[in-house]
């Protein structure tokens, strides 16, 4: 049996006639009887009891329409998501955000016109540092990554989006906080917020490749778990930091940020994937990430 003797049994019985559902499947009637008496024959079973009035399903014949039309709404289901899948309109994607990250407008702008765009397909988004986030990229615990380069621990498909701007974030009270800019020198005698190397050692290093740029060597104060925590250490009166301007949405209470005079470190973002072929599903995210990109980050 195949399944468009499953089509032909369904068909009949929706049209309770063979000349009907002949006309419905498109062919000619005496070769759907010819089909469904070798069915029958094939079963052991009569399916339908014919007269002039059409064909009726017998008590057998009842029972096996219904899986039959079970079987071939499965088989559609099987098709529209194997096109899906193929269109990367469905299937799952697991999307890392390295610290900071979700607080750009165009990253979470981004998944969210892919969601509405693509209301089949499910995307889970979780928060880490660079580093682990590699990590979870090479033990295929997730998809896709926005990192802060350099993708230590693996072999990686890097591809840099851009470079955010960074602020100085100081305590309020602080005399740069009065200020419209402010030069990294007249920082220099203040302990800097910094987050611990291994977490972004690029970014890190930017900072203090300027401050040296500035004339000085930064005295390094109380190390903040994550970017993220420098704010609040800054607003308890710990010190200073160098942020990625997406921070200043912390509202700290006890912190304000300002531009940076001259030349100020940039926090690099990249997209890291596996060097394989992408899924459709995640060739879409990457492609919706670059179209936010180029739509908001000015050139």
């Amino acid at each position: 049996m195949e399944f468009r003797h499953l089509r032909y049994v369904a068909a009949i019985a929706e049209h309770g006639s063979f000349t009907h559902a002949a006309r419905a499947l498109h062919m000619e009637q005496p070769p759907l009887s010819q089909q469904i008496r070798a069915l029958e024959q094939a079963l052991g079973l009569k399916l339908f009891v014919r007269s002039r009035q059409g064909a009726v399903p017998t008590e057998a014949g009842a029972e096996l329409v219904k899986r039959a039309r079970i079987l071939l709404q499965m088989r559609q289901e099987f098709v529209d998501v194997a096109t899906g899948l193929g269109r990367g309109e469905r299937g799952s994607l697991r999307v890392g955000l390295a610290g900071a990250v979700s607080l750009l407008p165009l990253i979470p702008a981004a998944i969210r016109q892919l969601r509405l765009a693509l209301p089949h397909a499910v995307i889970t988004m979780e928060e880490s540092n660079t580093p682990a986030l590699c990590a979870a990229l090479t033990e295929r615990t997730i998809d896709v990554a926005i990192i802060r380069p350099p993708a230590p621990g693996g072999v990686f498909t890097i591809e840099t989006l851009f470079e955010e701007p960074t602020l100085l974030a100081v305590p309020v009270g602080h005399p740069a906080a009065g200020q419209a800019t402010v030069a990294l020198q007249d920082v220099a005698r203040d302990p800097l917020i910094l987050f611990p190397r291994a977490l972004g050692p690029g970014f890190f290093d930017a900072i203090l490749a300027a401050c040296q740029n500035a004339g000085f060597t930064p005295q390094l104060g109380q190390e903040a778990p994550q970017i993220t925590a420098a704010v609040p250490l800054v607003a308890a009166g710990l010190g200073v930091s160098i942020v990625p301007a997406s921070l200043d949405q912390i509202h700290a209470g006890g912190a304000v940020f300002r531009p940076i005079a001259g030349t100020a470190p940039r926090a690099t973002l990249a997209v890291a994937t596996r060097p394989e072929p992408p899924t459709p599903l995640l060739r879409r995210f990457v492609e919706t990430v670059r179209e936010q990109v180029r739509a908001t980050v000015p050139v």
